[in-house]
């Protein structure tokens, strides 16, 4: 099975404040990130880390790598490593800046940063998955960017606009990694409420 999350910033405290995480401290949330991850990930399964996954010097990752289960792919983020010591290297599958794959039939092409014109993208069965933006002014404006996308493709009778934001903070990722067709079922839901229609 494939998970997918990204923005996890394991090990930093102000990002609790800056994305107004449920969380009393780092402690706390670095504790739940690790159940939710286990309470899902099993042995066998893949986690795509979309970047930004952990706040700490390079030394200390394998601190907070080991207790994470199953085979792990990092996408670098602005807030990763440029270099790994071959230690971390070997914790990972791959460590990449851009992944593209197949899930159930459907083409996937991940990359910390959103692209909302990606290979493929024409496609019904192609997704592109995204974090940084958290929920910023560049998240609000890319939002209106995907509903004009996806407005002017329904006009052209082509699907697009299939990019999805998987930072573990918005709220069909809930600080775990979901699968490819929970996050497309939570994304549908949540352009669907005041939030989004409003945002």
């Amino acid at each position: 099975m494939n998970y997918y999350i990204s923005d996890l910033h394991i090990g930093h405290a102000n990002v609790i404040r800056f994305d107004g995480r449920p969380f009393v401290d780092v402690n706390e949330m670095n504790n739940a990130i690790i159940e939710n991850w286990n309470s899902r990930v099993k042995t066998d399964d893949t986690v795509y880390i979309l970047g930004d996954f952990i706040w700490a010097k390079e030394s200390e990752w394998p601190y907070f790598v080991g207790p994470l289960a199953g085979n792990k792919v990092l996408i670098r983020g602005n807030h990763d490593p440029r270099q790994f010591s071959r230690t971390v290297r070997n914790m990972f599958q791959d460590i990449t800046n851009l992944k593209e794959i197949k899930d159930d039939g459907k083409h996937i092409v991940m990359c910390h940063y959103p692209i909302p014109f990606f290979r493929a993208g024409y496609s019904d069965t192609a997704y592109m998955l995204y974090g940084h933006v958290h929920r910023t002014k560049e998240y609000e404006y890319l939002t209106e960017m995907r509903k004009s996308i996806k407005a002017k493709a329904r006009g052209y009778g082509t699907p697009s606009g299939n990019f999805i934001n998987v930072g573990c903070m918005m709220p069909y990722m809930n600080y775990t990694p979901r699968t490819l067709a929970e996050i497309i079922a939570g994304d549908e839901a949540y352009r669907q409420t005041e939030e989004y229609l409003n945002g």
